[in-house]
């Protein structure tokens, strides 16, 4: 309907200004007549163009590997022949 309406207006518009000023060859008229009409002729095209209703698509799934949770805490104490030292450890559940 509002396709409709907007071609309807558009159209008496056009002959409306068609009507008011009749045309003639002489200076840049014939240039200007072609391109206000090419102007013209894209909008209402575009006015009255159907547009396709937008179409729902589901993502394609995901798997997610769940990785182990880990994290680094002190090891217990050895002697280096020096002195005690705590390494670092990696535990993982």
């Amino acid at each position: 309907m509002k396709n409709a309406i907007a071609g309807l207006v558009t159209a008496i518009s056009i002959s409306a200004l068609a009507a008011a000023h009749p045309a003639h060859a002489g200076g840049g008229d014939v240039a200007a007549g072609l391109i206000g009409g090419f102007a013209a002729g894209a909008i209402v095209g575009t006015v009255l163009t159907p547009r396709p209703a937008p179409v729902y698509v589901a993502p394609a799934p995901v798997y997610v590997v769940e990785e182990p949770q880990c994290y680094w805490t002190r090891g217990r104490p050895i002697w280096d022949g020096y002195r005690w030292v705590r390494t670092r450890v990696q535990v993982c559940d």
